[in-house]
């Protein structure tokens, strides 16, 4: 570092950082910090320039946490850091650059060096770092400040409070990135957290009053989408002395640090675009970590809570006593922002928590009358399903299951009429409702499923949310309603595989007693309760909107065979008796009618037919099973994969790989506590469960 440093390869030899990191303390008064704090060397745009950077500084890290308890240099930084941001403010207004450029450049090292501290040790010996002072050798003052909470409180006061000018854009991308590198600890644990440092500092003490003030800073920077300023808005001169060159923040050396956090893990299966707000995106993620932390021994999550509560500017209404973190936000902005923002799966992640714990959100969101501009975005996602992290897939599902539990939702999607879905390449839609259109999505990530991942919960949940709306289904696209056929006819298809192969198999196991027998019984029952599921499906569409659903019937009527087969069959017999009768009702109209029909001519007996078929001949009641899934076991299932497919972290000792915030708000969000509560999980209301632990057979 220092001003004479302009190469990333130059790092390990700088003279700057041989004193930083040595066995020589330094005071916070001496002009060294100055110097240090002077440096220029072009910002890495990659994973691996970003890596290069951590090779290069390995060293010197290893060497301040050795030497740091003796020296107390890792605190005088920090005092140095704290002592200049009292002065931020009115630097900001004055239009200080050099000022707000070294005190960036200190807050950059502390995030970096803070990185490596958390990487490298426990919580306690952390502490310690941060609680040394410059005293005689080995010496340690157990009355010395606590500078970790005083860093903490100042990051926040800086986010908060510090006015967003093209000037501090920068710094206050910096604060929010040291946060989120504060709360990675989890990552480096097996077991939830519910007592660390974190806790500690975030949910008791100063930092507590901050809290409602932190969430909304941290949602508006979210909706605005604040670009960075450009490279030219403030470029700093070459110095006389030909030293490195100063230059602007916004093409500084924090642009690293973002893109640390922000490139594309392992597990993902698209290159990161771009991002258009390193603010924006920084301050998401620092919002769903915090959202996701889990509730101290003594105290729940503030920042939880303030997200649960939250209203909208135009609700006049008094909080409840109660909400202890209360504060109201443009609820307008908010839907437009998650509308716009539905491709990166931070946003879809923030919609999801929103929508499933802040009863004001979700009452407003399903009364908005343009609802196609959230649930489009929503099931393009589950459309490229191939493109897709796992996570995002299923996170963007699980939206569609908390939407659909609203009847009003259900009726209302079949009312809004698209056109040219450019994006659905199957078939040329030119008019389609948003209804039918969720139909063929959800089908077609069934069948993606059943062919492809096979995952053990996406089908059960895919299905749970056609069941919720199939009450109110009505006017489906006669693709739509042959798409479910069709799902039906796959699933028929692999029924009688594996009844063959079980047939197969009893009679090689005849001839043959040393030949161990498959297990096909289970196969079977999944196969089977999936069938179920699916002629419930429609049962419940014929039911209660047969006069809406003239194509359905068609299509039932055109692939009549399929049904014939589960007639008689003891597990479906009762849920058949409705479809048998509506089947027989129209084919017996079909053929007084005559040979060689039309499609208008059929789909016109079919309609008035219907007026003819009295309604109460049709009765069906769902099926309800009293057993719930295993939540904990499919959280933690959940975290594990997302814990194998993101970008790796390597182990304590070595240099460290790229750190990818995401991961860390996956695993608390999921293995903390399920997707969504057994109570309200549309899969158990509904009475549509697989058993934990079956996938549907090959």
């Amino acid at each position: 570092m220092g001003s004479n440093s302009s190469r990333i390869g130059d790092l390990p030899k700088n003279e700057y950082l041989k004193k930083l990191s040595g066995t020589e303390s330094v005071s916070e008064n001496d002009p060294f910090w100055n110097q240090l704090l002077s440096f220029s060397f072009p910002a890495p745009t990659s994973s691996t320039e970003l890596k290069l950077l951590e090779e290069a500084t390995i060293s010197v890290c290893k060497s301040l946490v050795e030497n740091n308890p003796r020296t107390g240099n890792l605190a005088a930084l920090i005092k140095v850091f704290l002592s200049r941001t009292k002065e931020l403010k009115l630097s900001a207004e004055c239009q200080n650059h050099i000022f707000i450029w070294q005190t960036h450049n200190a807050l950059f090292i502390i995030c970096c060096l803070l990185k490596v501290f958390i990487c490298e040790m426990s919580e306690e010996e952390l502490q310690l770092h941060f609680t040394y002072e410059e005293k005689s050798p080995g010496s340690y003052s157990s009355a010395s400040e606590d500078l970790l909470e005083e860093l903490i409180c100042c990051l926040m006061h800086l986010i908060t409070d510090i006015p967003l000018l093209d000037i501090t854009y920068e710094i206050s991308v910096e604060a929010i990135s040291t946060m989120v590198v504060f709360l990675s600890c989890q990552l480096f644990h097996k077991e939830v957290l519910r007592q660390s440092i974190s806790h500690k500092y975030l949910m008791q003490g100063r930092c507590v009053s901050y809290t409602s003030k932190l969430v909304k800073t941290l949602l508006y920077n979210f909706i605005r989408q604040e670009k960075p300023p450009p490279p030219g808005a403030h470029v700093f001169p070459q110095q006389s002395d030909g030293g490195g060159l100063l230059y602007g923040l916004a093409s500084g050396v924090a642009t690293g640090l973002w893109t640390v956090f922000t490139l594309g893990g392992a597990g993902s299966k698209q290159q990161t675009p771009e991002l258009s707000s390193p603010l924006a995106n920084q301050s998401l993620l620092l919002l769903l970590v915090l959202a996701n932390l889990t509730d101290a021994p003594d105290a729940p999550n503030p920042y939880r809570q303030a997200i649960m509560s939250f209203k909208n500017t135009q609700d006049n209404s008094p909080f409840p006593s109660s909400v202890l973190h209360a504060f109201q936000i443009n609820f307008n902005s908010l839907y437009t922002a998650l509308c716009e923002q539905q491709t990166s799966d931070q946003a879809t992640l923030l919609l999801y928590t929103l929508l499933h714990q802040n009863s004001n959100i979700r009452t407003y969101m399903l009364a908005r009358t343009d609802m196609e501009n959230l649930v489009l975005p929503i099931l393009e996602i589950l459309y490229h399903v191939e493109e897709r992290n796992s996570h995002h897939v299923y996170m963007a599902l699980i939206i569609l299951l908390i939407l659909t539990e609203d009847d009003g939702f259900n009726r209302s999607i079949h009312e809004v009429i698209l056109k040219n879905i450019t994006w659905y390449s199957e078939r040329v839609l030119t008019e389609i409702s948003l209804g039918s259109l969720l139909i063929l999505v959800v089908i077609r990530t069934i069948q993606y499923n059943m062919t492809r991942t096979r995952d053990k919960y996406l089908h059960t949940n895919c299905l749970a949310a056609l069941a919720n709306m199939s009450a109110q289904f009505r006017s489906l696209h006669q693709y739509a309603a042959q798409r479910i056929i069709s799902l039906f006819s796959l699933l028929s298809k692999k029924h009688n595989k594996v009844l063959e192969q079980a047939t197969q198999s009893l009679r090689g196991s005849l001839s043959s007693s040393d030949v161990p027998l498959p297990d096909y019984a289970q196969d079977l029952n999944v196969i089977e309760e999936v069938i179920r599921m699916m002629l419930e499906i429609i049962n419940s569409c014929l039911t209660n909107s047969l006069h809406h659903n003239p194509n359905l019937v068609y299509a039932l009527l055109y692939k009549r065979d399929l049904f014939e087969q589960f007639r008689t069959h003891p597990s479906f017999q009762d849920i058949m008796q409705n479809i048998d009768l509506v089947i027989t009702f129209f084919s017996s109209r079909l053929l007084q009618a005559g040979a060689e029909l039309s499609v208008e001519r059929v789909l016109e007996i079919i309609k008035q037919g219907v007026v003819a078929l009295p309604k109460d001949r049709l009765k069906f009641t769902f099926r309800f099973e009293k057993e719930s899934p295993c939540w904990e076991e499919m959280s933690c299932a959940f975290a594990d994969e997302i814990s194998r497919t993101e970008i790796q972290i390597r182990g304590r000792g070595a240099a460290r790989g790229v750190f990818y915030p995401l991961r860390l708000v996956s695993c608390l969000q999921l293995r903390c506590r399920p997707v969504l509560e057994p109570s309200r999980h549309p899969a158990v209301h509904n009475g549509f469960r697989l058993r934990v632990g079956c996938c549907l057979p090959p």
